[in-house]
């Protein structure tokens, strides 16, 4: 079974065992959480919400909470002595896809 669901503000295609990273979530490591805007299943037939699925659920489980890469922002402008630097690291969370219903 696949669906295609609206997590933090992004979509993503899942399946029964996967495991993704998402933006942060506010739950502990082992917590259980559901999405319920889900955008599309796939089932042997495919059902479409507009804009959601009506009764459809994906139930997750936390894992654990990381940090993305660092990324380096840079800025100067020439003949002005203006040069800033920054650095950002976006905090992730990964969970594992439990079970989808419809």
């Amino acid at each position: 079974m696949l669906a295609i669901v609206n997590i933090q503000g992004q979509q993503f295609k899942v399946q029964s065992g996967q495991k993704i990273y998402v933006h942060h979530l506010d739950n502990q490591a082992g917590d259980k959480v559901s999405f319920e805007e889900v955008l599309l299943v796939d089932n042997g037939s495919i059902q479409i919400g507009s804009p959601t699925v009506a009764g459809a659920r994906v139930e997750a489980t936390v894992l654990n909470h990381a940090k993305g890469d660092k990324v380096i922002v840079y800025k100067k402008k020439r003949r002005k002595g203006l040069e800033k630097k920054n650095g950002h690291r976006q905090s992730f969370t990964r969970i594992s896809i439990d079970s989808i219903t419809a």
